[in-house]
């Protein structure tokens, strides 16, 4: 009886160890999709603006003095 208690166990440790590891792998895998939306809302945003200063640029509706060169 005490080995079977020992190997039940054992049993009982291991699959609350992959819950554990299960939950925390998911946790890391949502935070690093959050953070890879995060990063590509930015980039997003970053090459929005640039295309605006180039259209503005080849439109002449800039300040400066490169659509006049």
């Amino acid at each position: 009886m005490g080995l079977m208690d020992t190997i039940k166990g054992w049993f009982s440790k291991g699959k609350d160890t992959a819950g554990d590891v299960a939950e925390k792998s998911g946790d890391v895998a949502e935070g690093a999709w959050d953070k890879t939306k995060d990063v590509a809302a930015k980039a997003g945003d970053m090459a929005k603006d640039v295309a605006e200063d180039v259209k503005d640029k080849f439109d002449g509706d800039d300040d400066g003095d490169a659509a006049d060169k």
